[in-house]
């Protein structure tokens, strides 16, 4: 530094002439690479002099390179005469001691604002290995904050959270999974790294894979959508269908000048118990509703065994594709082997809606031996049933080989009984699209069938 630069530092004027570079004649790329940083920086020599500001130093507070660099200190421009020791101080200390050092305090904009900054400094070395001055790279502290505060939240998305949280590639795949999601993917989350979704999800995949294409095309929807999906179950193990409420968030890099998507951020909360209960609760509202609505109809029939199929017409809404009744020739109070049932009712027989009854014959349909039907009367309970065959063909084999329609893939029978005694059965009859019958299922056919028991019960009376 000359001595009239000097001098015009001590007064606090900026000095005249270009700014000053540490590489002297080398200092164009130097330059270049300073101003290009996000972060702002200013350098002081062993003096104490400034010989570097940069473009982010004069964004934050004003003062361009031509007006910094050059001068002594920070005192009377940059920091307040009352502050500048303590300033000062704490950033030159680094020139004698190694490492990073990390400060906060408030610098002076040009325009005679405060402005609370972060500061780092450290040591720059000279040839001989000593200290030839002092860089600092500062930062508002606000700006800080903030990335500190997204660094924290994606820390503990994946570490914490007690949700699903992974983030997909641009490609489909997972890139960042949780421990959270990894459980409930049912896998390590190294394996789950690069692989498409449909090797998780065997069940799900298209809605799910659609969803994440929407987002990265239109960004995120406005609300959180629920997906029901299946999980591929190892060998011995059991497909488990899930529903996980799911929010995505377009992922853009904050470094482009165009928004480039990066990927999906899905977040997802297993929701399968809560909408479990409210499939059920609607399901036992639906079928009390349709109770109570055969009750009023059976009441204005005047034939017993019609009562008994248009009871079974209510029951099959939302529940079966078929259903029958089979009755013994004679009623008994506990039938033995080997039994044999009538067919008394079918329906629907063709064209969905309440069919006639079928006309009495007295010839025993030929059920095989452990037949459900046979099975439930001899048990004085209910019995389910379902094919094993996953082709159309081995199901159709299935149906025939029990006397039952085309496409049935489930089956549920339950006894009738009246006034203590054996009746013969009631079966509800499911395709293959739907799922098989289970308890809550046999206990709704059970209140049926008590009620087509006493309509039976009656056609037999009114017939002898």
């Amino acid at each position: 530094m000359t001595a009239s630069q000097r001098s015009d530092a001590s007064h606090g004027t900026p000095p005249s002439g270009p700014p000053r570079s540490a590489s002297g004649d080398g200092s164009g790329l130097l330059a270049a690479l300073l101003d290009g940083m996000d972060a702002a920086l200013c350098a002081f020599d062993a003096d104490g002099v400034v010989t570097h500001w940069n473009r982010e130093a004069e964004r934050i507070l004003g003062w361009t390179a031509a007006e910094a660099v050059g001068r002594r200190g920070l005192t009377d421009w940059a920091v307040r005469a009352a502050d500048a020791e303590e300033v000062e101080a704490r950033l030159l200390s680094a020139m004698k001691t190694p490492g990073r050092h990390v400060h906060e305090f408030a610098l002076v904009t040009k325009d005679g604002g405060r402005v609370l900054v972060r500061t780092q400094s450290s040591a720059v070395p000279g040839a001989d290995g000593g200290p030839a001055g002092v860089y600092c790279a500062f930062s508002e502290v606000h700006a800080q904050i903030d990335l500190e505060r997204s660094i924290a939240l994606s820390e503990a998305l994946f570490e914490d959270a007690s949700w699903g949280v992974v983030l997909v590639d641009a490609d489909l795949r997972p890139a960042v999974v949780n421990e959270h999601a990894s459980a409930a993917l049912g896998a390590a989350g190294s394996g789950l790294l690069g692989r498409p979704l449909g090797e998780l999800l065997e069940q799900g995949v298209e809605e799910l894979e659609g969803a994440l294409q929407h987002v990265l095309a239109e960004g995120a929807p406005l609300a959180p959508t629920e997906l029901w999906v299946t999980l591929r179950g190892g060998e011995g193990h059991t497909p488990e269908r899930r529903c996980w409420r799911s929010g995505f968030l377009r992922l853009a890099s904050p470094l482009a000048e165009e928004p480039v998507p990066l990927g999906v951020a899905w977040l997802f909360l297993d929701v399968t118990e809560e909408r479990l209960a409210e499939q059920q609760g609607a399901r036992l509202r639906f079928r009390a509703s349709q109770l109570h609505r055969a009750g009023r109809a059976v009441a204005e029939c005047e034939d017993p065994m019609e009562a008994a199929t248009l009871q079974l017409d209510f029951a099959l809404a939302g529940f079966a594709d078929h259903a029958l009744i089979d009755v013994l020739t004679v009623p008994v109070a506990l039938a033995e082997p080997p039994v044999r049932l009538v067919r008394a009712a079918l329906t629907p027989a063709g064209a969905p809606g309440p069919q006639p009854p079928t006309m009495p014959c007295d010839i025993p349909v030929g059920y095989p031996e452990g037949h459900p039907a046979l099975l439930a009367v001899e048990r004085c309970g209910s019995v389910r049933s379902s094919s094993s065959g996953d082709s159309d063909a081995a199901v159709a084999l299935w149906a025939a080989a029990r006397k039952w329609p085309d496409g049935t893939a489930h089956a549920l029978s339950v006894v009738l009984r009246s006034r203590g005694r054996t009746l013969g059965a009631a079966t509800f009859l499911r395709g293959p699209s739907r799922r098989p019958f289970d308890r809550v299922d046999a206990t709704y056919a059970e209140d049926v069938a008590a009620r087509v028991a006493a309509s039976v019960d009656l056609a037999a009376v009114v017939r002898a």
